[in-house]
């Protein structure tokens, strides 16, 4: 990605994680108490992570601490979320299933060495590394001012916004579990299990890679492109990038069976996600062209989120 491309990702993430917001406050009903106190509450445990996050970053020279907590601190928001609604069945069914979604993220985070006991270290993003040397982020205010206000501060707005739908059900606690909230744990679950397949595939391509690499063998057949591009990948460009935005979209729509509208204010969640994916992908399919002279035909055979037929 270029410094132009940069530029416009960069204003169209801050533009979206606050018109979005505002925009589906605006057309929805007025919060109830109990839902502006959790919110508030949540907001400020947020508040906490996001100076955490920052001030560990800034000392130890790591700026992943955003990546370790990703899949931590929102079973932490959607059980604060439940304890709050009286743990009504509609809300811990969500919180279960966000919990298991974090498990599975956090291991396949931790197998990659991510975290160790010295909290602040392990790996860090290869991204920050590529960005930190563009012009327009090279220099220490500048990375200090992209460190807060994006790495710090949108990605922790995107991580607490994510799981508000559980707030919206607050307006319908005591309704029982019907087919419609089987249903979209059913999808929950499957997108679950599709990201898995992903990443595994994506762990086991390197993985061989690597060893191929370091006991100086030819890379042929697969691995002679250098990228993974077999299994799911052959499918789409990023399996599990679609999981991730589909289940994030799967547990907004828990909110939609329960109020039967089809939009309320906690959509901004799933769709800032929608467009930081975006923005991510734009960004490392431009490292992976640069880097790798098939990835580009890749790209034109095969589509980036949905198949291509």
């Amino acid at each position: 990605m270029d410094t132009k491309g940069l530029i416009k990702t960069i204003i169209i993430l801050l533009f979206t994680v606050i018109a979005i917001p505002l925009a589906t406050i605006y057309i929805d009903e007025p919060l109830t108490a109990l839902q502006k106190e959790t919110l508030t509450q949540v907001a400020y445990i947020a508040g906490g992570v996001v100076l955490y996050c920052f001030v560990v970053s800034q000392l130890s020279g790591n700026h992943s601490q955003v990546d370790k907590l990703w899949s931590i601190v929102p079973i932490i928001y959607v059980w604060f979320m439940a304890y709050k609604g009286g743990f009504d069945s509609k809300l811990v069914l969500m919180a279960i299933l966000a919990t298991a979604w974090g498990i599975r993220l956090t291991l396949n985070f931790a197998r990659r060495d991510a975290y160790s006991w010295k909290f602040w270290s392990g790996e860090e993003d290869y991204r920050w590394a590529i960005l930190r040397e563009m012009p327009l982020l090279k220099g220490k205010v500048r990375w200090t001012l992209f460190s807060f206000f994006f790495i710090c501060l949108y990605q922790n707005a995107v991580v607490l916004a994510f799981t508000l739908p559980m707030i919206v059900l607050f307006k319908y606690l005591g309704q029982p579990i019907g087919i419609g909230e089987i249903i979209l744990a059913v999808v929950f679950i499957a997108l679950l299990v599709i990201e898995t397949i992903a990443d595994q595939q994506q762990w086991d391509f390197h993985k061989e890679k690597n060893r191929l690499k370091a006991e100086g063998k030819p890379l042929t057949g697969e691995y002679a492109e250098g990228f993974v591009h077999t299994g799911l990948w052959a499918i789409v460009r990023h399996p599990n990038y679609f999981a991730e935005q589909g289940i994030w979209v799967v547990f907004y729509l828990f909110s939609v069976v329960a109020s039967g509208y089809p939009i309320n204010w906690s959509m901004a969640g799933c769709m800032l996600l929608i467009i930081l994916f975006q923005g991510s992908a734009n960004f490392s399919e431009g490292i992976s062209s640069g880097k790798y002279p098939g990835y580009k035909d890749y790209q034109k055979r095969v589509g980036r989120f949905i198949p291509r037929f």
